[in-house]
């Protein structure tokens, strides 16, 4: 069973020094027991962050590679429509809510497997609301 839809901002809390919360932290437990599912975009959205932070400075090549296999063990699916919603119901979302379309895939995909949505974007998290979709994790954080 699928506990909830992440999105990346959960997930990078997970693996940049410095980020986690104790709602962060209680995420990656319910995510480790329950699993999760993102959009396609997500793998890339979370390595691309990644590989930036490491561009930065702010964590050395190693530790990206071992945050990114690190989230590969948990029990997190990719959704497989992602891009067969993106031209209609996502690009809607998005004009609606005044979100990007990136941002606007996760509000998609919690709406139409009816999840819970894990996001700590305020912007998401306030069009999540307004949708109806019930929110997991605090925004801001």
């Amino acid at each position: 069973m699928t506990h909830c839809v992440l999105d990346s901002s959960v997930a990078l809390a997970w693996l940049l020094p410095g980020e986690t919360t104790e709602a962060t932290d209680q995420l990656l437990e319910h995510v480790s027991q329950a699993g999760a599912v993102a959009p396609a975009l997500w793998p890339l959205e979370v390595a691309n962050v990644m590989l930036n932070a490491e561009r930065a400075g702010r964590v050395q090549a190693k530790d990206r590679l071992e945050a990114l296999a690190l989230l590969a063990t948990l029990p997190i699916r990719i959704d497989g429509e992602t891009a067969a919603h993106a031209w209609q119901d996502t690009l809607l979302l998005a004009e609606t809510h005044r979100l990007t379309l990136y941002d606007a895939t996760y509000l998609e995909l919690a709406r139409r497997r009816a999840l819970p949505l894990a996001t700590l974007d305020m912007a998401l998290h306030a069009a999540a609301v307004k949708s109806g979709v019930a929110i997991l994790g605090k925004a801001g954080d």
